[in-house]
């Protein structure tokens, strides 16, 4: 009988099967980690890639900015260098042409300065020949005169003092002015000559 009673040793295998459903649930466990470790892990792959992507898209986006902002930029500048050109080229043409025309005026105020000149040289040599005309007439009629005079008084001189019938000849005396109405010609002559050239 007391062989029976230590028969109760069948427990072991229940021991064992509790042992095995807890190592079972810890695998599990481990699997079931290792499951949500590797999609939390491809997830993070996942959210990595999409943020290289959009850092990406990013600096492309920003690289076109970048590159449309130059090319303006070089735009303008190009737009303010042909302005300045034109400007610049405006500039000299103003100044060539009031230079052009300061040199026409000048011109012009020469040749109207030499137009006077001439002119008054004109009218100085035609007083200066009516001066010598008038001068040469003058030299004439005073040598006619002297040489009037000197003969009337001889003709008076060999007049005798006692004959007054011999009056008559007196009177031939005054022909011999006939050189002073000569000298008149000759000034009438030299007028109208110094007139002649002053018109011409």
């Amino acid at each position: 009988m007391a062989t029976k009673k230590a028969a109760p040793a069948p427990t072991k295998p229940k021991a064992k099967t509790l042992m095995t459903k807890l190592g079972d649930a810890v695998e599990s466990a481990k699997s079931k980690a290792q499951q949500v470790g590797a999609s939390i892990a491809k997830r993070a792959e996942g959210a990595a890639a999409e943020a290289k992507r959009e850092v990406r898209k990013a600096a492309s986006v920003v690289e076109k900015k970048a590159h449309t902002a130059k090319v303006k930029m070089q735009r303008k500048v190009h737009a303010v260098e042909v302005d300045a050109k034109k400007a610049l080229g405006k500039a000299e043409r103003t100044v060539k042409s009031k230079a052009r025309a300061a040199k026409a005026d000048g011109q012009k105020v020469l040749v109207k300065a030499e137009r006077a000149v001439k002119r008054q040289v004109k009218a100085a040599a035609t007083g200066a020949k009516k001066a010598a005309v008038k001068v040469e007439q003058a030299m004439q009629t005073k040598p006619a005169a002297k040489r009037a005079a000197p003969a009337a008084k001889k003709a008076t001189a060999r007049k005798p003092a006692a004959a007054p019938a011999k009056k008559a000849p007196a009177k031939s005396a005054p022909a011999k002015k006939a050189p002073a109405k000569s000298a008149a010609s000759k000034r009438a002559a030299s007028k109208t000559a110094a007139s002649k050239t002053a018109t011409r």
